[in-house]
């Protein structure tokens, strides 16, 4: 049997020894948690403080830091990969600091009490599939609607129209008016006489061309065949495609948050 240890851990260690374990791991590049009480200075493109509390703090092999609270899934300070790291003793308080030098910015995490210093020397070489529901890939359409084609503009979601609610409605590069519907899965006859009345529907409302276009991973056999003959489009569109924009979509959010560009 192996004698590769996950994890090793202190428990209740004083800040000096605490201080030794972190930099022998941050040495080799291990991932790090540490949960104490801590307060958090930052500096960079903008400046904040974080109080003291007791949080949890993940400092991982790539170099990128996530200090979180008891409750919540998002950190409420964090540093992306790359990160270098200091670590000196002041009196009885641990600083970790993780510096990045492009752009210029550093996190500052100030321990006074420290329960817990786990080191983590995991493996993990599994694949990871991102999957999308149909509410999914509707949100990656009305933040990404280039997914279809250039130029498309959503102008609502979830329209209600005589027979039921249109997934997108927008308009084209041309001004035409545009129907979405969208399938998750392959996409067969019935979801093509939807969007058609769908379409029918919207064209007796009004005064401009309307097009009707079926978004899935794919068709069903024949059905290309009936949305020729129906008049309508079809887009390939892959739901783990729609997965990355949501995931970037985020990533953006919190980038921004915390200043960072």
């Amino acid at each position: 049997m192996s004698d590769r240890k996950p994890v090793v851990a202190l428990q209740n260690p004083g800040v000096k020894r605490a201080a030794e374990f972190i930099r022998e791991a941050l040495s080799g590049r291990k991932a790090l948690v540490i949960v104490g009480n801590c307060w958090v200075d930052y500096q960079g493109r903008a400046s904040s403080k974080l109080e003291p509390g007791e949080r949890i703090v993940l400092i991982k092999g790539d170099g990128s830091v996530l200090v979180h609270r008891p409750a919540g899934y998002e950190p409420v300070n964090w540093q992306p990969s790359g990160c270098l790291f200091e670590t000196r003793v002041v009196g009885d308080v641990l600083h970790v600091r993780a510096i990045r030098r492009q752009p210029s910015e550093s996190v500052r995490i100030s321990f006074d009490s420290i329960y817990l210093v786990s080191v983590l020397s995991l493996v993990d070489k599994g694949e990871f599939s991102l999957y999308a529901s149909e509410e999914d890939m509707q949100r990656a359409i009305l933040l990404e609607p280039s997914l279809l084609e250039p130029d498309l503009k959503p102008i609502a979601y979830e329209k209600k129209v005589e027979p039921g609610f249109v997934d997108v409605y927008g308009i084209d590069g041309n001004g035409k008016f545009v129907v979405i519907e969208i399938k998750r899965k392959t996409a067969g006859r019935e979801a093509a006489l939807q969007l058609a009345k769908y379409v029918d529907s919207v064209r007796a409302t009004v005064s401009r061309e309307v097009r009707g276009i079926l978004v899935a991973p794919r068709l069903s056999r024949g059905v290309q065949r009936l949305l020729v003959s129906l008049g309508l489009e079809f887009k390939s569109l892959d739901p783990k495609r729609c997965a990355e924009v949501l995931r970037r979509s985020e990533s953006r959010k919190l980038a921004e948050f915390f200043g960072e560009t």
